[in-house]
């Protein structure tokens, strides 16, 4: 049976694995392993906003014994301001939507605020016993309130729910009904080539490639090093893809080399519920 643990480090140590690479474009460079400095010049094994507002998340849930919205909102508010559920004790990355909600208090709804800033974080709802679809909308809407990212969670928290029980990713796709024209590309994803798949910050676009990763790879190391190596938003991206493939392989499969290095493990560990 997978755990909290399982999907939060599979998450971290994706997150981690892309941090570096970040912004570059595909075919520049060649992720291997866990390596240091690159684009924010961070220690190797330290990962960023994804990965912290995750912790966040689950601090509240376990602090509070259930999805409390506004508590929620002062775990983020602790990350950005006081740089709690950090790697290394400081806040290097962070989405202009992201910053601009926590600031304000709640996430905007227009067409433009679509980035994956939720979709990074919601997985620690899919532990959550008996969480409702609006639950999960009212988690995204923190950050991220239009229509596209509050079902693009919904539909994430769901899939990696039926891999909880054991399915496949394969079985998830197919079992879960999708409704929304926007997101009938999953039920054709593992059709998809490379050249086919964008890795950028639109949360479309970052759950495409996390699946497609999956269904293309046969372990957890295969699968958030083909999301480092589609480029672009390569930790936001490797952590979507992290996540599930911590559900799918358990944390017994990521390579021991990378959990040794990786950093704030206090942070993890405190956080889990």
């Amino acid at each position: 049976m997978r755990t909290l643990s399982d999907a939060i480090y599979g998450l971290a140590v994706g997150d981690a694995l892309g941090v570096p690479f970040e912004f570059k474009s595909r075919g520049t460079f060649l992720a291997e392993g866990m390596r240091g400095e690159g684009t924010y010049n961070q220690p190797a094994g330290t990962w960023s906003d994804d990965t912290s507002l995750t912790l966040a998340t689950c601090f509240s849930i376990k602090r509070k014994g259930k999805i409390d919205l506004q508590d929620i909102m002062e775990c983020f508010r602790a990350w950005l301001f006081d740089a709690d559920f950090t790697a290394g004790g400081n806040v290097f990355d962070c989405g202009g939507t992201t910053n601009k909600a926590i600031r304000q208090g709640y996430g905007e709804s227009d067409i433009y605020s679509n980035g994956n800033g939720s979709l990074m974080r919601i997985l620690p709802l899919a532990f959550v016993k008996d969480v409702t679809d609006k639950q999960i909308a009212e988690v995204s809407a923190l950050t991220h309130a239009h229509r596209i990212s509050t079902a693009a969670c919904v539909i994430y928290v769901r899939l990696a729910q039926k891999l909880l029980e054991g399915k496949t990713l394969e079985q998830a796709l197919e079992e879960t009904e999708i409704k929304d024209k926007d997101f009938l590309f999953l039920k054709d994803i593992a059709g998809y080539d490379e050249d086919d798949i964008k890795s950028g910050g639109y949360v479309l676009d970052t759950m495409q490639a996390s699946l497609w990763c999956l269904l293309k790879t046969s372990s957890y190391k295969e699968a958030v090093l083909k999301a480092v190596n589609l480029g672009s938003d390569t930790d936001t991206t490797a952590a979507v893809t992290g996540g599930l493939a911590g559900i799918i392989y358990g944390k017994e499969n990521i390579p021991a080399v990378w959990l040794k290095v990786l950093k704030g493990r206090y942070w993890i560990e405190e956080s889990l519920f």
